[in-house]
């Protein structure tokens, strides 16, 4: 079984696609475990993608395709220009600041960093910041997308591990705030080490209203999400049903700039993306049974012996891992295979799967502006014009101000779930 595991991390390191990875190394294990199990391989990739809870990942992949037309980015930047954008290093920490707002928005780090990248990284070169700190900053500022709710990660790992997906997205609030607060100071030290400079003056109160005016509606969803999750008025699946029709109807009839020409794009690039996604949860599935029906879980378990006694210890490994796996797979494949090798090991060490949920997210999501897969990174060099190596200098003290909100995440369980506990979740 572990030449089996090898060979998938092989395949992952040649490039070839994980869906199709997963797929193989179950489909060979099981032929040399056992030929007559090939019947169950149609049923249990089937299995894995027939869930309720499924739903809510095309439907929130739509509503940040559609908020990112429908003008709330812009809106978003000039309401974070009116809050920090006096302070040195201003654009810097409105770049922080929007990402915070459109991830609660879309709960993708990829379309954090295009949406806001695309607008930001040209209005700070065109202030005099270093292109490199900015590409960095935006490509940094995108994994807070995954981690504030909703989240796509977070709606397949409580699929997986069966954790209430409405527990993992406000046990998300604290740490994504943690992660864009800490990147915040970064961007202060850095505006006053290069002196670059800010606005003029701190914006007036009538500034600030007409901010808050123009991007109100934006702001409130993720409230309604929330709010609605933890009155019982909807389920997390059925808050991306709100999420939609909230956006079109924004987008469409209040900010006038979504047209329903723009609808059938987004709608392919919705279905496409979804579809990628299913086919990979679907040979996860497979993976997962076979890993189940050969006790790989348990045996895991027994390797690790007086490890995975201690929860301190035990969370150390994990998170080591995580970094090192984030850095070469995408996020959604690493979470994939993680989970099921991993949920045994926290059971047994008595770790809340809540809290590890958002361990996991936290963890791999910095793998997405990691070289050298990283594809923030590629998002940003991309519209930057610059190479990734370029980055460097700015982004590798970024990535250790990220780990030590990992860490606090990690060992502060407390400090994670006290939105929850307070809300009596």
């Amino acid at each position: 079984m572990a030449a089996l595991i090898l060979l998938l991390f092989i395949l992952i390191l040649i490039r070839v696609p994980i869906a199709f990875a997963l797929g193989f190394v179950s489909l060979l294990g099981i032929f040399l475990t056992d030929p007559s199990l090939l019947v169950n391989i149609p049923r249990n990739v089937i299995s894995g993608v027939d869930n309720f809870t499924l739903v809510a990942v095309p439907l929130f992949i739509l509503a940040g395709e559609v908020m990112t037309k429908g003008g709330i980015s812009e809106r978003l930047i000039k309401f974070s220009q009116t809050v920090v954008g006096h302070m040195s290093g201003g654009l810097a920490m409105v770049v922080v600041l929007t990402s915070m707002f459109f991830s609660a928005l879309t709960g993708s780090a990829i379309a954090t960093a295009a949406a806001i990248g695309g607008m930001m990284i040209p209005a700070m070169n065109k202030e005099g910041y270093d292109t490199r700190f900015s590409a960095s900053l935006v490509a940094t500022s995108g994994t807070i997308g995954p981690i504030i709710p909703p989240s796509i990660i977070m709606i397949l790992y409580g699929v997986i591990a069966s954790v209430s997906i409405g527990d993992l997205f406000i046990a998300g609030i604290i740490p994504g705030i943690l992660m864009g607060f800490s990147l915040m100071i970064y961007s202060y030290y850095i505006g006053k080490k290069e002196n670059y400079k800010a606005r003029e003056k701190r914006a007036s109160i009538k500034e600030v209203l007409k901010g808050v005016k123009d991007a109100v509606l934006a702001l409130i969803m993720p409230l309604i999400i929330i709010g609605g999750i933890m009155s019982g008025i909807f389920t997390a699946t059925e808050s991306g049903v709100i999420a939609v029709v909230y956006a079109i109807i924004i987008g469409m009839f209040v900010y006038r700039e979504l047209k329903i020409k723009d609808l059938v794009p987004i709608l392919l690039s919705t279905a496409k993306t979804t579809a990628t996604i299913l086919f990979l949860i679907g040979n996860a599935s497979l993976f997962i049974w076979f890993l189940s029906y050969n006790a790989i879980p348990r045996q895991l378990v027994e390797m690790m012996g007086g490890v995975a006694e201690s929860p301190m210890l035990l969370l150390l490994i994990i998170i080591i891992i995580l970094l090192i796996v984030g850095t070469f797979i995408d996020t959604i494949s690493a979470l994939t295979i993680l989970t099921p090798l991993f949920l045994p090991l926290i059971t047994q060490a008595g770790i809340d799967p809540v809290h590890f949920g958002i361990v996991l997210a936290v963890g791999l999501t910095i793998g997405q502006a990691t070289p050298p897969l990283g594809v923030c990174l590629f998002v940003t060099s991309s519209i930057a014009k610059i190479k990734v190596p370029e980055m460097f200098k700015y982004l590798f003290p970024q990535i250790l101000i990220l780990v030590l909100v990992l860490l606090i995440v990690t060992y502060m369980p407390g400090l994670v779930m006290f939105p929850l506990n307070f809300l009596g979740g």
